[in-house]
């Protein structure tokens, strides 16, 4: 049975966000403790999962001290721990689901396991109540999807990219612009700056279906900068990055209007870490003002990165709806979508 207040430990440690906290009957953050390794891995231009691990390692006791500190509470006082076990790196996610089963286990509390992109499609929870059936428009490093979520918990694959993820195009043209990694910030506030003067190709934005591919767009955008280069024409910036950004927002809403259309649904939710993109934001907002029965929740910004309060609140659900791992719970980096019937 499940009681009046229910307090969920989450973490996630999926990729380079070492991340616990607290959540109150998924909704309510108490917590929510995020040590980031940006700075460690801005040298390397990305990711560079044995240095992602390692920090894993040396911060997530303390990311657990501090979470159940802030959130004023000890393990007596927890209902369940949930957890992130894919998709991601794999070191990675080792050390965010061993360190819940230990806990799990010690203070005899359920282990409730979360998938990584679930998480991201909750953090809208925490922007206002979800109503069903639901779309959710899923925009980050690894994933571009749209998901059809006809109830609770519910998660069915309506279209995804072919290729590259919108977030992956966004850092790759961020190096070709000379940018620090991560990019897409830097290339949203250069867009804002700049024209849509080179008009680089919408890909699959016609077609019948609610697929997306990025990959032809950021090689039109590499050979451009490739070409100027060699011949010394000196391009702007700022109309480089906007060109590029328009484009990508460009297929995002019309894939997404296109899918509004097919699937009639009470809410549109827009999350993952390119959701902070300011320029797709403006963009949805006008693209649903066209329908009066749709409501647009977009995932707070601060939560549009990877974060545990987004796990704690997908692992409520899964909660509810009795889905939890056992001990032998593993990692697993390349976890797709389960969806549960309602």
């Amino acid at each position: 049975m499940v009681q009046s207040r229910n307090l969920i430990l989450a973490f996630e440690s999926s990729c380079d966000e070492t991340s616990v906290a607290v959540i109150e009957d998924g909704h309510k953050i108490l917590s929510n403790i995020v040590a980031t390794q940006i700075k460690s891995h801005k040298r390397f231009g990305g990711v560079v999962p044995e240095v992602a691990s390692r920090h894993h390692i040396e911060q997530i006791t303390y990311c657990i001290d501090d979470a159940l500190a802030e959130a004023g509470v000890d393990y007596t006082d927890l209902t369940a721990v949930a957890v992130t076990y894919g998709p991601g790196l794999v070191g990675s996610l080792l050390v965010g689901v061993n360190a819940a089963k230990t806990v799990a286990y010690a203070h005899n509390l359920p282990l409730v396991p979360v998938n990584h992109m679930a998480g991201h499609i909750y953090a809208a929870r925490f922007a206002g109540k979800l109503k069903f059936p639901a779309l959710a428009l899923l925009v980050s490093g690894g994933h571009t999807e749209l998901v059809y979520l006809k109830g609770p918990y519910n998660f069915e694959i309506i279209g995804e990219t072919r290729d590259d993820a919108c977030g992956e195009a966004y850092d790759k043209v961020g190096r070709v612009l000379g940018l620090t990694y991560p990019a897409g910030k830097e290339i949203d506030e250069m867009a804002h700056q700049g024209q849509d003067t080179f008009h680089f190709p919408r890909a699959m934005e016609k077609e019948d279906n609610f697929d997306f591919s990025f990959s032809g767009l950021k090689s039109a955008f590499i050979n451009r900068v490739h070409h100027a280069d060699q011949i010394g024409e000196v391009l702007n910036k700022n109309d480089l990055a906007a060109s590029f950004q328009q484009s990508v927002v460009d297929v995002l809403a019309e894939k997404t209007v296109k899918a509004l259309k097919e699937f009639p649904v009470k809410q549109l939710l827009l999350a993952g870490g390119v959701a902070a993109n300011q320029g797709l934001r403006a963009r949805l907002d006008q693209e649903l003002t066209k329908f009066d029965d749709v409501e647009l929740i977009k995932a707070p910004l601060k939560l549009c990165g990877d974060n545990a309060a987004m796990i704690g609140a997908a692992g409520y659900e899964a909660y509810k709806a009795g889905i939890f791992a056992g001990l032998d719970l593993n990692a697993e980096p390349g976890l797709e979508f389960d969806w549960l019937e309602k």
